[in-house]
């Protein structure tokens, strides 16, 4: 049997008055991300009243291709580590009047509570983690440390989206979505040489000037009594004497 492409199955989708939704995400929805070995991600959304043999492709995977067949209702409530590519995602066949459009387009903005919410955690999870590097260099725990400092990235990236109501997007795609849709309080080139800086060396200085920015963007949001829970825990963390914040 000769492996299901792409182009053979949106053309047996389109045909099926059961399907009201495709949408396509990964590298092929990524403008300029896609290379010969990329596959084709769908999502296939069924009315919820759906009777189709295209439930029994859920799951299928490929080299080429792969699909998560879904009603309506399932498709509305996907979250968490899917909402990037949801948010992301290319609208391949909408017959519910822009109604799949309108998904996707929620899937990328979080709302004011849930962002604030995120935002206060995960820059908790950010501070603890700058502060056992900090510490672990401090006492000649060079390994502990970088490890430390790598995991404070994640926090740092997952912090910084939510303040802007956006949904973190994965490491591959970080770049690409940066150059595109840059976040407002950030010099893009400067921030991603400053994370890479810290992931490769785990640098104490560097990582004490990027908290020093990081703090005011925090408290000028409204997250000051996070940070402040940290007490005096916060004069490790922030740059020394002489060593003041750059302009990333």
């Amino acid at each position: 049997m000769q492996p299901l492409t792409y182009e053979a199955f949106v053309a047996r989708a389109v045909a099926d008055p059961d399907v009201v939704g495709l949408v396509l995400k990964g590298s092929q929805a990524h403008d300029g991300m896609a290379t010969k070995q990329s596959d084709h991600d769908v999502y296939v959304i069924l009315a919820d009243d759906a009777n189709t043999d295209l439930t029994d492709l859920d799951g299928h995977r490929s080299t080429k291709l792969d699909l998560m067949v879904m009603t309506v209702d399932s498709f509305r409530r996907l979250g968490g580590w899917e909402r990037y590519a949801l948010a992301r995602g290319r609208v391949l066949l909408d017959r519910l009047d822009g109604e799949i459009a309108k998904i996707i387009a929620a899937k990328g903005r979080l709302d004011v509570g849930e962002a604030s919410r995120a935002a206060a955690g995960w820059l908790d999870a950010y501070a603890n983690s700058l502060y056992r590097s900090v510490k672990n260099a401090r006492d000649g725990h060079l390994l502990a440390a970088r490890l430390d400092a790598a995991d404070s990235i994640g926090f740092l990236l997952e912090l910084l989206f939510a303040l802007e109501r956006r949904p973190r997007p994965y490491n591959k795609y970080l770049e690409w979505e940066l150059e595109r849709f840059p976040l407002p309080e950030w010099n893009t080139g400067a921030l991603l040489a400053t994370i890479g800086q810290i992931a490769d060396t785990g640098d104490v200085d560097v990582q004490r000037r990027l908290f020093a920015q990081v703090e005011a963007v925090a408290r000028d949001a409204g997250h000051g009594s996070t940070l402040d829970a940290w007490g005096e825990d916060l004069r490790l963390m922030r740059p020394r004497p002489g060593h003041a914040a750059d302009g990333t």
